[in-house]
C-alpha cells in the first residue's frame, strides 16, 4: 500500500462474509490503526464499508470516542454496488463473486454490474424502454440525433456546467471529488431521461458535480473511444515533451470523431476554470485526473488494471495542463487533423 498512500486514495471495504469465526478482536483492530503511518490517515480521502452489518457498526461506535472527528467525516456505509459504483465514479472494479451474489440477494435480485459503462447498462437498458428524450446511457450519437445540442453539447452537459461555473460554486472545496446523494442523483437522471425540465440552481453542488460524472460514466462508449485506449495507456512511454505534445494533439485532433473531440475540448476549458480556484476548491490538475480520468476512457471488455490507471489519470493531467497549447488552432468540418 505504501506507494499508494503518497497521494489521495479511497478503501472500498467488503464486509459481506464476516463470520463469528473471523471476526478480529477489538484490541486488534485499535492495534493496528495505531500502527499505520500518518500518510495513512492524512490522504484517505473516503473509508466506503459496503454490506455493514451491526457488528462492523458497533466496531465504529466503539473507536468514535478516540478517532478524530476529521477521520470520522471520511467514513461511508453502503448498501448495494450500484450505490458504490456512483459513489467512485469507476466504470471497471473487480469485485468477488460472492460479494455480487450476497449484493443479488440483498437488493431484490437486482444485478448490478462494475465491469463498465456498456456492460453495465445492458440490464437497464433492457428494463427502460429509453424515450428519444434520453441523455444517459446511450450514445453521444443518439443525443446529438434528437437533443438540442448546441456545437455537439448535451443539453444535460451544459446546465451542469453552466451551474458549477457560477463563482459561488465553482470554488467549493472537494467539488468533483466528494460523491453527491445518490437517491437525489438518480432522481434527476430518471427525469432527464423522461425528457422533464430540471432546475439546477437549488441542487447541492455535489449532486450537480455527481449528475455530470454519471453522464460521463454511462455513455455507451467512453468520449475518448475505445479504439483510443491501447494508445492512452502508453502515456507513460512516451518520454519527452514533444513526443508527447505530438501524440496528445494527434490522438484528440485527428482520431476523434468530432462530436467526440467537441464535448471533450468543451469539458477540458471547464476543467481549466475549476482549476484556476484550486486555492479554494483544492482541485488540482492531478487531483482532476483522477476523478476524471476512469470517467473519460475505459476498454471495451477486460477488467482495467492498476498499471492502466496510472498512464490514463497522467495523460488527462497532462491535457489539462497543457490545453492552450493543445487547443491553440481550434478544429471544424473543413480542417480537421490540421494541427501545425
Amino acid at each position: 500500500m505504501e506507494e499508494f498512500v503518497q497521494n489521495d486514495y479511497i478503501i472500498a471495504y467488503f464486509h459481506q462474509g464476516m463470520k463469528d469465526n473471523n471476526k478480529p478482536a477489538l484490541q486488534f483492530l485499535w492495534n493496528s490503526y495505531k500502527e499505520l503511518d500518518r500518510s495513512f490517515k492524512k490522504n484517505l480521502k473516503k473509508l466506503y464499508v459496503v454490506h455493514s452489518t451491526t457488528f462492523i457498526r458497533m466496531v465504529w461506535f466503539f473507536f468514535k470516542p478516540i478517532i478524530s472527528e476529521k477521520f470520522k467525516s471520511k467514513l461511508i456505509y453502503t448498501s448495494s454496488l450500484d450505490e458504490l459504483k456512483q459513489s467512485l465514479g469507476l466504470n471497471t472494479l473487480k469485485v468477488p463473486d460472492p460479494v455480487k451474489e450476497f449484493d443479488e440477494k440483498i437488493n431484490n435480485g437486482t444485478r448490478y454490474t462494475l465491469r463498465g459503462s456498456k456492460s453495465s447498462l445492458k440490464s437497464s437498458r433492457s428494463l427502460e424502454n429509453l424515450p428519444k428524450s434520453a441523455q444517459f446511457g446511450v450514445s453521444l450519437r443518439f443525443i446529438i440525433e434528437n437533443s438540442a445540442c448546441l456545437n455537439c453539447i448535451p443539453p444535460i452537459v451544459r446546465k451542469c456546467v453552466d451551474h458549477l461555473s457560477l463563482p459561488d460554486v465553482v470554488e467549493t472545496e472537494g467539488i468533483f471529488r466528494r460523491s453527491g446523494n445518490y437517491a437525489r442523483i438518480k432522481e434527476l437522471r430518471a427525469k432527464i431521461n423522461a425528457g422533464d425540465e430540471v432546475q439546477l440552481s437549488n441542487e447541492d453542488t455535489h449532486v450537480v458535480a455527481s449528475l455530470l460524472k454519471t453522464f460521463l460514466r454511462e455513455l455507451e462508449e467512453p468520449l475518448l473511444t475505445y479504439e483510443l485506449y491501447e494508445d492512452i495507456t502508453q502515456f507513460g512511454e512516451w518520454k519527452t515533451e514533444e513526443t508527447r505534445s505530438r501524440n496528445v494533439k494527434q490522438l484528440l485532433r485527428e482520431r476523434l470523431p468530432e462530436e467526440n473531440y467537441e464535448l471533450f475540448k468543451y469539458i477540458v476549458e471547464f476543467l481549466g476554470k475549476i482549476m484556476e480556484r484550486k486555492d479554494f476548491n483544492k482541485m488540482t490538475s492531478s487531483n482532476l485526473a483522477i476523478v476524471f480520468g476512469p470517467n473519460l476512457i475505459w476498454p471495451k471488455q477486460e477488467q482495467m488494471s492498476l498499471d492502466e490507471i496510472g498512464p490514463i489519470n497522467a495523460f488527462i493531467d497532462y491535457v489539462l495542463q497543457h490545453q492552450d497549447d493543445i487547443y491553440f488552432v481550434d478544429i471544424n468540418k473543413k480542417d480537421r487533423g490540421a494541427y501545425d
